[in-house]
């Protein structure tokens, strides 16, 4: 898919179809692209952790209690290592959630050139979701994504509603 149209296309989706699980191979070069992504001064201080078990992924959905997550039949989620971010030394700025989120997001777009429908998630019961995965002291959990192919039937809204560049760039 040309780059341009994949960013005007991606939609959330939360209509997983729990039977169609997604092809291995389709599921590396998801997280290839999360491995390809840029981090400062090249920590890369992550860990891709692909939930697909049945036993697994009902203790995963148990932290964000929505009945279309409940249905995913994969969930990925972002893990950092906080010993491993680079830190800004003039005011201890931590750079670990914008590595995170950098490749999260090219996870995100990898699943939309792929057909695979995602829907990035920040409001889980962050204790529970570390339990589930056994999340070390040092580490941190910053986001996770479902992951899979919509029900059959699924449209997309096509309408996304952002401001005009007018309101959001500033030129100087």
């Amino acid at each position: 898919m040309e780059y341009y149209d994949l960013i005007r296309s991606r939609e959330t989706l939360r209509n997983y179809d729990p039977e169609r699980n997604v092809p291995e191979e389709v599921l590396n070069r998801i997280l290839e692209a999360g491995r390809l992504a840029p981090s400062a001064s090249n920590r890369q201080p992550w860990t891709f952790v692909l939930v697909s078990s049945e036993k697994v992924l009902r203790e995963v959905t148990a932290s964000y209690q929505r009945t279309w997550f409940q249905e995913a039949p994969h969930v990925l989620v972002v893990v950092g290592d906080k010993t491993k971010s680079w830190v800004r030394p003039y005011d201890g700025y931590d750079s670990i959630e914008t590595d995170l989120a950098i490749a999260m997001d090219h996870m995100i777009l990898a699943a939309e050139n792929e057909g695979v429908g995602a829907c990035w998630i920040i409001a889980f019961d962050y204790e529970k979701l570390a339990a589930a995965l056994g999340i070390s002291d040092n580490e941190v959990v910053y986001c996770m994504a479902a992951l899979g192919y919509p029900k059959a039937g699924y449209q997309k809204k096509g309408n996304k509603i952002r401001k005009p560049l007018e309101e959001i760039v500033r030129r100087i």
